[in-house]
């Protein structure tokens, strides 16, 4: 068995925000900071990151400007808006209610009503 996992559907653009939460980055950067923060079991597809930078990127979530990498490669660098910060604490928190609410179930738990 693997422990390599599938970044699940609807969480790809909240791990996006939450890497650039550090500072600019380019997608490479996001990728490689990803996969550092899961110790390598969090499987992402190149196109996907690229993707969700587009995605964020019309939504005004994200700005992109072009600039130089480390390897005076010419790329494109993001950072989160104001409203990127607004919409990251806002996943994180539903996210984490969804977890563990989650967690409750797994383990048998019931809240009192």
């Amino acid at each position: 068995m693997s422990n390599v996992m599938p970044v699940l559907k609807g969480n790809l653009d909240m791990l996006v925000l939450k890497s650039l939460s550090w500072g600019d980055m380019h997608g490479f950067e996001i990728l490689e900071w990803l996969e550092q923060r899961s110790g390598g079991r969090l499987e992402i597809d190149d196109s996907a990151i690229y993707q969700a930078l587009h995605r964020l990127e019309e939504r005004d979530l994200v700005h992109a400007e072009w600039g130089v990498s480390d390897k005076n490669r010419r790329v494109r660098f993001y950072r989160l808006t104001p409203d990127g910060r607004a919409q990251l604490r806002a996943d994180a928190s539903r996210w984490t209610e969804y977890a563990e609410m989650l967690i409750d179930i797994m383990r048998g738990q019931r809240n009192p009503a």
